[in-house]
């Protein structure tokens, strides 16, 4: 299927690794030029040198409300136009009720809430142009929990709640918000995270077992291809819509497993 993304400059927050990486894979494979926002530059070249360097990347601190601004303005100086933005950056970062403080959940909204505001409020000029489409990447965490990560599900919640405001808000300008909710995905996070468990390969197994489309974890490659569909005119009748890529983690009936 063309999804006629040809071309177009698509922003991917935290694009140059895991879930991010994947999706500006998925937009170069469809001849878009994606520009990857993230605080890294190294890694930044790195993603964009895997797809043949057909991309734009800006260094960033996106937990900084002027760095949000500086890296909207310089995609608009670089191309002229903005056809689309994945919110995609974020860390599950265990910020919890119990032994986590006023100053460490502030940090972690910023860290995964705000900016997800900031750089669709300063990129919306250019999607109200370009009619633009907008995808925020979230997590389970919102609707299952998880213990021990209070901001994180929070910043989650704020995350689909925005999805739905936008929709409604944005209906006017022919501009769709939609999310994609990932729940166990296999990333060099994921990773680090399981590998901080007392029992890493048992705990994965454990996981993997509950999930009940074929047992496996949901791939990057497979996060992406909803994310570029969405993006696309394919999906011109969707908005507002919370969409699991989760191999039914989220909603099917346990027992079935």
């Amino acid at each position: 299927m063309n999804l006629n993304l040809s071309d177009k400059i698509i922003i991917v927050t935290g694009g140059a690794k895991g879930i991010g990486e994947g999706i500006v894979r998925a937009l170069a494979n469809e001849g878009a030029i994606p520009v990857i926002i993230g605080r890294n530059e190294t890694d930044n070249e790195k993603t964009l040198e895997t797809i043949g360097g057909n991309g734009f990347q800006v260094a960033a601190e996106l937990s900084d409300p002027e760095g949000c601004r500086r890296a909207v303005e310089q995609v608009v100086a670089k191309y002229g136009r903005i056809d689309g933005l994945v919110n995609n950056a974020g860390v599950n970062d265990g910020v919890n009720l119990e032994n986590g403080s006023y100053e460490a959940f502030m940090a972690s909204l910023h860290k995964n809430l705000v900016h997800y505001y900031l750089i669709a409020h300063y990129a919306l000029p250019e999607l109200k142009k370009s009619k633009g489409s907008i995808v925020n990447i979230g997590s389970k965490t919102a609707e299952t929990g998880q213990g021990g990560t209070s901001a994180y599900a929070a910043a989650n919640g704020g995350r689909n709640a925005l999805t739905r405001e936008w929709a409604v808000e944005l209906l006017k300008y022919g501009i769709r918000v939609n999310a994609v909710i990932v729940a166990e995905c296999y990333t060099p996070l994921y990773d680090k995270w399981i590998k901080t468990l007392p029992n890493p390969d048992e705990t994965l197994q454990k996981i993997t077992e509950k999930i009940p489309l074929g047992n496996r974890m949901t791939t990057a490659e497979e996060i992406a291809n909803m994310v570029v569909f969405l993006l696309s005119e394919r999906s011109s009748h969707t908005t507002g819509q919370l969409i699991h890529v989760d191999g039914g983690y989220v909603h099917l009936d346990r027992a079935l497993i």
